[in-house]
């Protein structure tokens, strides 16, 4: 299991996380979705051997806010 947080852009309103938080939800091997709204980041934790970064940062572009890994 490992945790990955990512910056995502974009998210401007209380409708926001749940959008990003529902298309992470949503990649194989997820197991645990953490938003901050304040920070504009999502802490997510992944089964290394079935979900890849590349998986995560695609899920939430293709829900209209594209992220980067939080180096």
């Amino acid at each position: 299991m490992l945790a990955s947080t990512l910056d995502v852009q974009n998210m401007t309103c209380a409708e926001c996380p749940i959008t990003v938080k529902k298309a992470l939800e949503q990649v194989p091997g997820v197991s645990g979705v953490k938003i901050d709204f304040e920070h504009k980041t999502a802490t997510v934790h992944m089964d290394t051997d079935k979900a890849k970064v590349s998986m995560l940062t695609k899920a939430t572009s293709d829900a209209g806010f594209p992220s980067t890994v939080r180096k």
